[in-house]
């Protein structure tokens, strides 16, 4: 059976990009022999994160234009839909490498799950832990550097520096529930499928307002009535 990964490689993945220059704009080679495997995905997954906490940022920003923050808003549905379609494939390999997913069916929106019977259904993936892993790295991240400004008074630090604990104990409870989930997969007592998020407000066949800004931009416009005669 392949590989799984474990919370700690993902956690030191998370930290490493998260420090590396040029990150996320700039997206490093993915491993070797893994350019659209699992750790492809892992890595994309924190990239839309890492970029959707940018917008996020800007977006409260208040100083500027309201179309300014009008396009902060539809990056972050763009980063978002493309944080949870990475999401979607990291469930996949997952699966995949436990053979607990249909090959032919991934992909398609009902991929078939091989899973036991008699195994406990987690009502969260293990894709889903990998993502809420990468916002608290990030999380983790931001207020690290809360606790090294100069230019806030030592209070400000101290109260930083307790949240960063706790926020270090919460990313370590997640690895643990990770690692834990994984190996009960393994040995058949536990298992997940991949779950199609349909985010609607995103797909311009489903959204109504954006339905309706199809269909007028069909309708031809309307003749204008005729002119009385004088």
């Amino acid at each position: 059976m392949t590989s799984l990964p474990t919370a700690a490689e993902v956690t030191h993945l998370h930290h490493h990009l998260l420090n590396l220059a040029g990150w996320p704009m700039n997206a490093p080679t993915p491993p070797a022999g893994d350019s659209d495997g699992l750790w492809h995905w892992i890595q994309t997954n924190h990239r839309n994160n890492c970029l959707l906490w940018a917008e996020e940022d800007l977006a409260r920003r208040t100083q500027v234009g309201a179309e300014a923050i009008a396009a902060n808003k539809r990056a972050i549905d763009r980063f978002n839909q493309a944080r949870n379609d990475a999401t979607e494939r990291v469930d996949e390999f997952l699966l995949l490498a436990l053979g607990l997913v249909d090959l032919h069916t991934m992909g398609s929106d009902a991929p078939v799950s091989r899973a036991p019977s008699t195994a406990r259904l987690n009502s969260e993936t293990a894709g889903s832990i990998i993502d809420r892993m990468s916002i608290l790295s990030l999380k983790v991240h931001a207020m690290r550097a809360q606790t090294l400004r100069d230019d806030v008074d030592s209070s400000h630090r101290d109260a930083s520096q307790r949240k960063l604990e706790r926020l270090e104990q919460q990313l370590a409870d997640l690895g643990h529930c990770l690692d834990e989930l994984l190996a009960e997969t393994r040995a058949g007592k536990a298992c997940f499928k991949v779950y199609r998020q349909f985010k609607m407000y995103n797909d311009p066949r489903f959204n109504p307002e954006l339905v309706k800004e199809a269909a007028a931009a069909l309708t031809p416009p309307s003749a204008p009535p005729p002119t009385a005669p004088a």
